[in-house]
Formats: C-alpha cells, sequence, structure tokens
C-alpha cells in the first residue's frame, strides 16, 4: 500500500498544481488579454494528467477497499482548484492512521 499511496500523493500535488496554473495564470490570460498558449498547453497536459491521477486514485482505493462513494470523491477533487491538495492531506491521514497501533487507553481510577 505504501507504493500506491506515494504514487497517489505525488500525482495529486502534480494534477492540483497544474489546475492552479490552468485557472490562475491561464484563463486570465486568455480572456484578458488574448494570450491562449498556456491554456492550451496546461490544459492539455492537466487532462492526460487527471486520466493517470483517476487510475492511481482507482488503484488506491481498490488497495485499501474504501466504498465506492469515497473512490468517487477523491477521484473528483482533482477537478476542483485546491481541492486535490486538500484531499491528499486527508487521504494520507486516513491511511496512516490506519496504519499506526493503537494503544489501549489507560484505565482511570
Amino acid at each position: 500500500m505504501g507504493g500506491a499511496l506515494t504514487r497517489y500523493r505525488t500525482i495529486a500535488w502534480i494534477v492540483g498544481v497544474a489546475l492552479v496554473v490552468l485557472v490562475l495564470i491561464g484563463m486570465p490570460l486568455k480572456y484578458f488579454f488574448d494570450s491562449p498558449t498556456v491554456v492550451a498547453v496546461v490544459g492539455t497536459a492537466h487532462g492526460w494528467l487527471y486520466m493517470i491521477y483517476l487510475a492511481l486514485t482507482f488503484d488506491l482505493s481498490r488497495r485499501v477497499d474504501w466504498p465506492l462513494k469515497r473512490m468517487l470523491l477523491v477521484m473528483l477533487a482533482g477537478t476542483v482548484p485546491f481541492v486535490s491538495f486538500y484531499a491528499e492531506r486527508r487521504v494520507s491521514h486516513w491511511l496512516t492512521d490506519a496504519d499506526r497501533p493503537r494503544t489501549p487507553e489507560p484505565v482511570a481510577g
């Protein structure tokens, strides 16, 4: 599971950065300055990277046996700027917490 988590975390950051660049830099350049080059390049790259993100998210979700709803929500995180960063942190937290051994709580009294 460690390799799948690392692959997911890496692609989540890459897709997140590409989407932020597309929305915050490319779109204003295209619509305010009539320069569509960044949208053409980064938009295409984001599309291909998002497909890889979907495949790696699916792989991770099957390895850790997520319910369908969780898998779909994490997959959708790559479509909204900044949400993939939040989803990556949540997924990492869920999976690293699951790996930690539980220590019994002391009995009061």
